[in-house]
């Protein structure tokens, strides 16, 4: 568990002969972000465009430089969080003084915006196909704890390598293996089962200021047609139709049947489609002034929190999937009933 209260972050960025600058002092506003149906991290700042080594921050630092974030709790070593090479740069002049403004990517950003062509013969594994799609990239995989199931025969045609590599993931989930994340660490692509972090940023009931509970609709499916293969005169065949809560209306999604794809394995895909379309979760908040605008730009963090009758947050805080969810919740409401002394 990570004390939030206690984290020290140090930014440095290195200019196009390799030199390397502390900026941490001139940096006003500091963040990054890994979005949905996106492989690369982004990576932005606003510094104070200062004199640095005899020039300004802005002439220091130019498109492709590598900027890089180190992060560390309590008494331990600093330790690197995050990098990009910066794709966007903005100096501006002011009455008030210079503000300089950057975004950067990490190496990923190739794969979001460029397309290729692949053809997998039937029986290659998940890995073995994104290891391939990678390493045609010049792109090294290095940990992988990601769905590894058997696929049919398929064909990409002129598409983004980052949805090529998400097809392909997602494709292993809808055949039962586990959700996984992608990220670049250290320049190295790491595939890792979700929920499987060392450290946990927990947010205690002292330090919350706000709760926010969230409901959408916006990503939601209530229909899924599974097609299969091409008539004569190019016409696709309905196999199946599976129709989810549709009192919000019909939007629809298609699943293509793989070559020799089980109809039952179709079935499950298309099942998964409408499981997991929408959301509903809670956002805990916790410290105040820039912490806090930050945290209200989050959009959605599911967690599962306890609170009494006078609204105050009580018990253990559940995070992320369980094994047994109805145990989970058994035990969490006890250990709460207890906590109030009335168990």
């Amino acid at each position: 568990m990570v004390d939030i209260s206690t984290l020290e972050y140090k930014v440095v960025a290195f200019d196009e002969g390799g030199n390397k600058h502390d900026i941490t002092d001139l940096i006003e506003n500091f963040g990054w972000e890994e979005n949905d149906h996106e492989l690369a991290v982004r990576l932005s700042f606003t510094a104070r465009n200062d004199i640095v080594s005899k020039s300004r921050l802005s002439s220091i630092i130019k498109p492709n430089c590598l900027i890089l974030a180190y992060a560390k709790s309590g008494k331990k070593p600093f330790e690197e969080v995050v990098r990009g090479k910066v794709v966007t740069w903005s100096r501006v002049n002011k009455n008030s003084g210079y503000t300089f403004k950057c975004t950067a990517y990490d190496d990923l950003y190739c794969l979001q915006k460029s397309q290729d062509d692949f053809f997998f013969q039937s029986g290659i594994s998940t890995k073995s196909r994104i290891s391939k799609v990678l390493g045609q990239w010049g792109i090294s995989l290095g940990r992988y704890e990601g769905p590894n199931a058997s696929h049919g025969k398929k064909k990409y045609q002129a598409m983004y390598l980052s949805d090529i590599v998400l097809a392909i993931l997602d494709d292993g989930v809808k055949k039962g293996g586990s959700k996984c994340i992608i990220r670049q660490e250290k320049g190295q692509v790491q595939i890792a089962k979700r929920g499987g972090n060392k450290d946990v940023y927990v947010f205690e009931t002292d330090n919350t200021v706000a709760l926010t509970h969230s409901l959408s609709t916006e990503d939601m499916v209530t229909r899924v047609k599974i097609m299969g293969k091409e008539k004569k005169g190019g016409k696709e065949k309905v196999i199946a139709t599976l129709n989810g809560d549709t009192k919000y209306g019909v939007r629809q999604r298609i699943y293509k049947r793989g070559h020799d794809e089980k109809l039952s394995d179709a079935k499950s895909a298309a099942q998964a489609i409408l499981d997991e379309s929408g959301f509903h979760g809670n956002t805990l908040i916790a410290g105040d002034g820039d912490f806090l605008k930050v945290c209200g730009e989050i959009l959605y963090t599911p967690t599962t929190i306890f609170a009494d009758q006078d609204g105050s947050l009580v018990g253990s805080t559940i995070i992320g999937g369980q094994k047994d969810l109805a145990q989970a919740y058994t035990d969490a409401v006890n250990n709460a009933l207890k906590s109030m002394g009335k168990a």
